[in-house]
């Protein structure tokens, strides 16, 4: 397995080894210990799988509090992948960070509680699947607009399809920072 660090504290690329030969592969796509060592931590209490066609954009979605540090990966199908540090006090506050996940390429991006998250497809359809740290909270659940300026997140998708509770999302700026996470807060 390869850990590749990001630009944001606590962001992490993750490449398990992949075993593969005519009839296909197989790929170990969690194991608490060898992920611990590379710092992650092996508290998961809920995973989600969500389908979603080609131009689909999910997110930027947080919880604060019951913050929910996510495993994500694709199984089929591929996304642009993004983490955004939404902890207020943090020196990287509003930066984000992307990568390309894919059932081709088998990577995992590992996002910390504090970050905001959000996906779009870029494949013709994605099967997304993701651990989570801590349970869905509705009530501390958090939404950032997908295309905050301020952010200039550059989407592979010009004009991707959002939900309207998605679409209707606040700028980061006009968030209340006391329902963002806090840097530092645990």
């Amino acid at each position: 397995m390869k850990t590749i660090k990001t630009e944001l504290p606590g962001v992490l690329i993750v490449e398990p080894k992949r075993f593969g030969d005519t009839r296909g592969y197989f790929q170990e796509i969690w194991h608490q210990g060898r992920y611990e060592e590379a710092g992650i931590p092996g508290s998961f209490v809920q995973d989600n799988l969500s389908l979603s066609a080609h131009g689909v954009l999910r997110g930027l979605h947080f919880q604060n509090p019951n913050g929910q540090g996510k495993l994500v990966y694709v199984l089929q199908g591929e996304v642009f992948d993004v983490a955004v540090d939404v902890r207020a006090g943090s020196p990287t506050f509003g930066k984000w960070t992307g990568a390309t996940l894919s059932g081709d390429n088998g990577r995992q991006l590992y996002i910390p509680p504090g970050f905001a998250h959000g996906f779009c497809v870029t494949g013709e359809s994605a099967l997304f699947s993701y651990k989570c740290t801590d349970f869905y909270n509705p009530q501390a659940e958090g939404s950032i607009r997908w295309d905050d300026p301020a952010i200039g997140i550059d989407w592979p998708l010009s004009d991707p399809l959002v939900s309207p509770k998605d679409g209707e999302a606040p700028l980061l700026a006009d968030i209340d920072p006391a329902r963002l996470p806090v840097h530092g807060g645990g």
